[in-house]
Formats: C-alpha cells, structure tokens, sequence
C-alpha cells in the first residue's frame, strides 16, 4: 500500500528549512516574482496550475487526477516532504495552493513569512530554474466534506453551531464596493474576520492564541471570500488552532451572482 504523507507541522521557518535536504519546495507566486530570485531548487506554482480548467468560476478546485498529473511532475510522489512559500506579499495564494493538497489528503507545510523571511535571515537566492525529475507514483485522496456549496450555506445560515467567516477587507463585508460582483454586502450572519488581520506586519500567522480567539469558538467555521483564495487565510489559521473548518469555494463571486440567495448590506 502506498505510504501519503506523515503528518507535518503545519508552519516551518527559514532556519528549518535551509538545513532540510529531502524537500520539495514550492514557490507560489508568478513568473516574474519566481525569475527574480527564488530558494534554490523551487518549482515555480501559480493559482493557474491549481485551478480547474475552462470553469465558470475564477478559482476552482480541479479534478483529483489532474492535479495527481500536476504534482507528480512537480517531482511529488508518495511520501514526498513538500514546503510552500509565498514568492510575493500575496500570503492568500501560498495558502490556496496549500489547501488543494490539504483537500487531496496530501500533507504540506508553509514557510512561516514566505520568501521575504527567508530573505530577512540572510539566506540565499537563485534564478536558475532546477531540474526536475517527474515522480512515479502519488496516491490522492479527495476530501469533499472540506468544501462547500452554496445550497450547504444558504442551509446553514442560522445554525449556530457555524460561524460563517468573511476574509475580505472591511469595504467590501459592508457593501461599499462591489469589486465587480453583481451584488454588494456579505452573506447574512458572516463574520468579518479580514484576513490580513491574522497575519503580523511581516506577513507570518499570529499566534495560535490570538488566532483561536480572533476565530471564536463556534463548533465548525466556513470560509469565504471573493473567488475563494483570500479565504484559504482563515482556513489555515483555523488549522493551526485546531478547529473543524470548510472552504466554500465559489465564495461571494458564485453567491452574490445567484439572486435566490440573500445578501445583508448594512
């Protein structure tokens, strides 16, 4: 039987990772930010490469075996130790791209702070691009139960064992701009828990204390955001505190465009 991932922690930091040889990194960002210096023997990933093609929505989780085919030329296999880290300020696209291995049941870890720790330490940089041996064998596992749809929402709205959270900026959560969505507001009941206020100035998640008591204590939390990425923050943060989360992925893009569905805007 093939052997998944061992259980990791969740957050490693740049010391961690300059002395760790048997690792694939991830560098989650986009081809500029990857040719301008990189940790030496990353593989360059973009929200492209874990996004469902030709979909009606802008980010959506793509089919198990298309994103096997991805990773294992990515040079992942079974029992592969694999670090992402954010190549830009964008925290929101390290963390989406680590749920689709979370929601695959594939096990990864973030580099607390991203590139810009790494840098901060003094640790070097590269622009060459490594070579890459594709993997052989990658056992995935969907995890549907972390991901939910509109109808589970809508559902849910007044259960109140769930905290439904929404990690967008404060303007949007308020309805003051639409950010190009048919509608303005937030989902009725959602808690605005944007998510840069779970990251320090520097980028790297709070302490898992002030995480918990950010999130509440609602038996299990749901995540939005505007097409589902922003809200992968709250997601990993209520990892780290060890709560019961879900995604739902077409987030307010799909919510907001469907007119059977309310919308609070204060």
């Amino acid at each position: 039987m093939p052997i998944l991932f061992a259980a990791v922690n969740l957050l490693v930091t740049p010391e961690w990772l300059s002395a760790e040889k048997d690792v694939v990194i991830l560098h989650a960002g986009s081809p500029k930010d990857y040719a301008e210096g990189h940790i030496a023997g990353a593989r360059l990933v973009t929200l492209a490469d874990v996004s469902k093609p030709e979909s009606k929505l802008r980010l959506e989780m793509p089919p198990a075996e298309l994103m096997r085919e991805r990773m294992m030329r990515w040079g992942i296999g079974d029992g592969t130790r694999v670090v992402i880290y954010a190549g830009n300020e964008s925290v929101q696209t390290a963390t989406r791209i680590w749920f689709t291995f979370e929601y695959h049941s594939l096990s990864a870890s973030l580099l607390d702070g991203g590139l810009a720790a790494w840098k901060a330490k003094g640790l070097p940089v590269t622009t060459e691009a490594p070579a890459v041996t594709a993997a052989t064998a990658l056992t995935v596992k969907p995890r549907p139960e972390l991901i939910v749809d509109a109808a589970w929402v809508n559902g849910h709205l007044r259960d109140e064992a769930v905290k439904i959270v929404d990690a967008r900026l404060a303007e949007f959560y308020t309805g003051a701009s639409a950010n190009n969505m048919p509608r303005s507001g937030h989902i009725p009941g959602a808690a605005s828990i944007p998510f840069p206020t779970l990251l320090t100035e520097a980028k790297s998640f709070q302490p898992v204390g002030a995480l918990a008591a950010k999130l509440g204590e609602a038996k299990t939390l749901v995540t939005y955001c505007h097409i589902g990425m922003q809200a992968t923050v709250p997601y990993f943060a209520a990892r780290l505190a060890g709560r019961d989360v879900k995604l739902y992925d077409g987030s307010f893009e799909e919510w907001s465009a469907n007119p059977e569905l309310p919308v609070d805007k204060p």
